[in-house]
């Protein structure tokens, strides 16, 4: 599968924050199939239970996922989560390498819905998504500058994408 772009990162995000001690400064690709990917590593930090990360930090890397798949056709949209029904199906380890894959499910003029999932390696399933968004004008989410926090790039050399892990 061949990555189309690289989508920026931003400073203080959680999940894609590349100045953010706490986070995982994950990056994301768009990919030839129309999804968007990652691959990232929890840390101890982001522990529930020993050996596991927390459920609250396995929800956030979904909403990001599925919230970053309208990107790849409309990369101006704003969205915030009306909605998020995750499914956890097996624990999710830290200090492991870890994909996930986001994909738009139905995209209308005030919302979006998208899924998004998180495998391993072998491509199993540790947790799942179905998430609801509703398109915001950026003046209506934060008065910062959308464009000063998001638009940090960080380049690599990601060109092709695991087929199996893409799907």
């Amino acid at each position: 599968m061949q990555v189309r772009k690289k989508q920026a990162n931003s400073h203080q995000c959680i999940i894609c924050g590349i100045d953010n001690p706490y986070g995982l400064a994950a990056p994301f690709y768009e990919l030839d199939n129309g999804k968007v990917a990652t691959t990232f590593r929890y840390r101890e930090q982001h522990q529930s239970y020993p050996g596991r990360a927390h459920g609250g930090m396995i929800t956030c890397m979904l909403d990001e996922l599925a919230g970053r798949a309208i990107w790849i056709v409309e990369p101006d949209v704003l969205a915030v989560t009306t909605s998020i029904q995750v499914k956890f199906r097996k624990p999710v380890p830290y200090d492991t390498t870890l994909y996930g894959i986001g994909e738009i499910v139905s995209n209308t003029r005030r919302g979006f819905q998208a899924f998004a999932k998180i495998t391993d390696a072998q491509g199993t399933v540790l947790a799942q998504a179905d998430v609801t968004y509703l398109k915001l004008p950026a003046q209506t989410i934060t008065d910062a500058d959308m464009h000063e926090e998001l638009d940090v790039h960080v380049p690599d050399d990601v060109r092709e994408w695991d087929d199996a892990l893409a799907q």
